[in-house]
């Protein structure tokens, strides 16, 4: 099955990334891990082959609780915390008697570790005009024994996920990709707005971009990623938020200048930065991001317009302008 984007690079119908989503999640479920990221690459391009689908970020370093084990490795169940809960629920949720029932099981529980790869495909011109594919790498471990008598849990959570867990780690089966989500980024900005009647950092943040160098020069995606959430409250209503995580596979540049700089000393630094990550103004959006830039650069930045000396196109000093005037938080 092909998907092919807009000749006028127009977003795709929810229907449309419906049937992406399904596309990319069977995909994830043939592609080894062992074939490397560049299989992904190569996949996505055989089912969406206009979108030109490219890798920009990758994460890693977390892990969400897995399932449960037996002393030969043997599966119990595929979901940790739902069992746990079922079980307490079964004793009237008596943990002492949870615990008396399985000290001989020597059952085990699992951990999936995981990295995240950031695929992305530009839509449009503007700069939340992408698709988003966020596919994890994931490997099941053995972790900690779950009835351990010289260390019984106080409460489900220290049972499910103990913060002294020293468990051996050992691998259940080859690591494998699943789909987290396909996010037709401008329908969220979008949604995100009809949240609430204020704009939201986020948003803040786009309109920056787009206003500034920056937006003329490259397209956001690709430069950054936007970490997205949707939850619901406690009246089933979607609460949505989102957070640009600058595409950095590694810590941003030194941002090498001295406290109080200005003028020419500060217009190199700026110029220095702005060169080492790939585009215009990109200490300006650091700065709100990654922190590598201290805010009070944007100050020294419009004292130096002031007194005459400029170094930046009139639409970047609008850009600092309007945050001075009204600062935003991502």
């Amino acid at each position: 099955m092909n998907f092919t984007a807009h000749t006028n690079m127009a977003i795709p119908a929810p229907t449309e990334t419906q049937d992406l989503t399904r596309a990319i999640a069977e995909l994830c479920l043939r592609v080894p891990v062992a074939a490397g990221p560049g299989a992904l690459n190569r996949e996505l391009a055989k089912i969406a082959p206009t979108l030109n689908f490219r890798e920009v970020l990758e994460r890693g370093g977390w892990y969400r609780l897995g399932g449960v084990v037996d002393a030969n490795g043997t599966h119990v169940a595929d979901d940790l915390a739902a069992w746990a809960e079922a079980q307490l629920l079964a004793r009237d949720d008596d943990l002492q008697e949870l615990f008396e029932d399985y000290a001989e099981s020597g059952l085990r529980a699992t951990r999936l570790s995981g990295k995240t790869h950031y695929l992305v495909a530009a839509t449009g011109t503007g700069a939340a005009d992408f698709l988003q594919v966020e596919i994890e790498e994931l490997q099941e471990t053995v972790c900690h024994p779950l009835f351990d008598r010289d260390t019984p849990p106080a409460s489900l959570e220290q049972l499910v996920d103990p913060r002294s867990s020293h468990g051996g780690n050992a691998a259940l089966g080859a690591p494998f990709y699943a789909l987290r989500r396909v996010t037709a980024m401008a329908a969220f900005v979008r949604r995100m707005r009809e949240q609430k009647p204020d704009a939201q950092p986020l948003h803040d943040f786009l309109d920056a971009w787009q206003k500034s160098s920056a937006g003329f020069a490259t397209q956001f995606s690709n430069h950054w990623i936007i970490a997205v959430r949707e939850h619901l409250d406690r009246y089933r209503q979607p609460i949505l938020n989102a957070t640009p995580v600058a595409a950095l596979n590694g810590a941003p540049p030194r941002f090498e200048s001295v406290f109080g700089a200005r003028g020419l000393a500060l217009h190199d630094a700026l110029q220095r930065f702005d060169r080492q990550v790939g585009y215009p103004l990109a200490w300006f959006f650091h700065m709100l991001t990654t922190k590598a830039v201290p805010h009070a650069v944007a100050t020294a930045v419009i004292e130096d317009v002031q007194a005459g000396f400029r170094y930046l196109p009139d639409r970047d000093v609008q850009t600092v302008r309007d945050w001075l005037h009204q600062p935003y938080a991502v």
